[in-house]
């Protein structure tokens, strides 16, 4: 059976596929028009409610509690992981099972952040009402500041009205979008009003790639025997033993206190090949002060360093003297390339 995987050549077939890539074309223009307009109204009315919003869950003692329905829903499950994810606690209480006990999964000392884009949804009714009652402070995210919603909230953040990318202005469509990017642009001020590093990101990410993109040099190099090392004033015979013996296309040549001095790549032994060779010093042959790493840098760091240099492998050093190797391979292996 042929395969009916599409091509720029069916996207260029006349009718059918101008018409599909059109529709598309409309949909990411009135998209990036919500987001302008987003940004627009954070440089006006929006930005100062934006500011006492961050403030108040920076101050918070608890949690924020982001909720909604429907649409709105689904967008506060995904900022409410983007804010546990950069530093800020959350979790996310469905609108609708609130009122059926899981009330009581919110505290006095918890922040609740409320998606509502008309601030008329029924369901946010009773827990409007709980978080007035404990004075758990209320913030709106909706784009009708005198709705229910807007009216009960300690801040409300009010976003511009908009055409939905939908033909038929019905389905949440740049709505969504604009809900989704306002939680990114709460988590990222709070992300960088607390200081929060790619170090404390990823203690939060361990697994995946971005476990893998975080973790540290000494998390991947090899140490102790298994480095190729040769002293200053040995043979290049004894050089090239140690190369392949270790296998990391390499050897870091030190001196009598340890230190490294250079390095003899397989470059290098091209650039020198000769019938003296062999006999040659391995000061008379290495490059000196090659490119060196730290222990405690990122892995995804000395991966932009090997691209950067064109070279595959490289000394980890701590006080000039080697303490581990690290190869391009090692950092494949872990899942960072």
């Amino acid at each position: 059976m042929a395969g009916t995987r599409a091509s720029n050549d069916d996207v260029g077939q006349p009718a059918h596929g101008r018409a599909l890539v059109d529709s598309a074309l409309r949909a990411l223009k009135v998209d990036a028009e919500g987001v302008t307009a987003l940004a627009e109204a954070m440089r006006g009315p929006l930005g100062p409610a934006f500011v006492v919003a961050v403030e108040l869950i920076r101050n918070a003692r608890g949690r924020v509690i982001v909720t909604g329905i429907g649409k709105s829903g689904h967008i506060g499950r995904k900022i409410s992981s983007t804010l546990s994810s950069t530093g800020t606690p959350s979790y996310f209480v469905h609108a609708g099972e609130a009122s059926h006990g899981d009330l009581g999964m919110i505290a006095a000392e918890d922040v609740i952040v409320a998606l509502s884009w008309s601030g008329e949804t029924a369901e946010l009714k009773n827990l409007i009402d709980y978080s007035r009652r404990f004075r758990s402070p209320l913030i709106a995210v909706t784009a009708e500041a005198d709705s229910a919603l807007g009216r009960a909230a300690d801040v409300a953040l009010v976003l511009p009205s908009i055409r939905e990318a939908c033909p038929h202005n019905l389905a949440p469509t740049t709505s969504s979008l604009m809900q989704l990017a306002l939680g990114d642009a709460l988590a990222i001020a709070l992300l960088e009003s607390r200081g929060f590093t790619a170090l404390d990101f990823g203690n939060l990410h361990p697994g995946g790639r971005l476990g893998a993109l975080l973790k540290f040099v000494r998390d991947v190099m090899h140490s102790g025997y298994a480095m190729p090392l040769a002293r200053k004033g040995s043979r290049m015979s004894q050089a090239i033993v140690e190369m392949s013996a270790k296998g990391f296309g390499c050897v870091g040549i030190q001196d009598s206190d340890g230190r490294l001095l250079g390095i003899i790549t397989d470059g290098d032994l091209r650039r020198h090949m000769n019938d003296k060779l062999l006999d040659s010093l391995v000061e008379d042959v290495m490059t000196r002060a090659p490119k060196t790493v730290h222990s405690d840098q990122l892995a995804s760091e000395v991966l932009e360093q090997l691209n950067a240099s064109k070279i595959t492998a490289v000394f980890v050093v701590e006080s000039d003297r080697p303490k581990g190797i690290v190869h391009l391979h090692d950092l494949l292996r872990a899942g960072v390339a």
